[in-house]
């Protein structure tokens, strides 16, 4: 059997697919569906220069089809990715919760701890009121700490 650049474009995608399976992006994933449809052109007899313009096509074609319509059906619903710190969550209430390896008070915001800052330092009585299970309004961020304020809303 002699070796055919068909067998070199399969072996390319069978590595973007194995390479998939650290990044969970998809991207490798349509990377490697173009590489194996490149393998096809290679068989077909075409030279080396037709077979990187069908994997310029195809890679242009597949990624932004994965980016925009695949890709979202495996996200977790409700994650708008990208949004934290563009002001999405201004507003919103959280609870306060104390990290348990250094007892850092902090909220989560889509799923990432931040650190607390209250707007104001202290209250009426000059102590500062921030505790675990407090309920805050997230005002903005400060580098990597939440700027919170005590939130007026009550639970039930």
């Amino acid at each position: 059997m002699d070796w055919n650049p068909a067998y070199t474009w399969l072996v390319v995608a069978l590595l973007l697919g194995l390479a998939e399976l650290t990044s969970g992006a998809l991207l490798l994933l349509a990377l490697g569906l173009a590489a194996a449809l490149t393998a096809g052109v290679a068989a077909l007899g075409l030279d080396l220069a037709w077979q990187l313009l069908t994997m310029g096509a195809f890679s242009g074609i597949l990624l932004p089809v994965t980016i925009w319509r695949i890709r979202p059906w495996f996200s977790p619903a409700g994650v708008a990715y990208g949004t934290t710190g563009t002001g999405v969550e201004q507003g919103s209430t959280y609870r306060v919760i104390q990290r348990d390896f250094d007892g850092a008070l902090g909220i989560k915001v889509n799923g990432d701890f931040y650190r607390v800052r209250l707007a104001t330092s202290v209250d009426a009585t000059g102590t500062p009121p921030l505790q675990a299970d407090t309920l805050v309004t997230f005002k903005e961020f400060d580098g990597t700490t939440a700027v919170v304020s005590l939130s007026d809303h009550k639970e039930t």
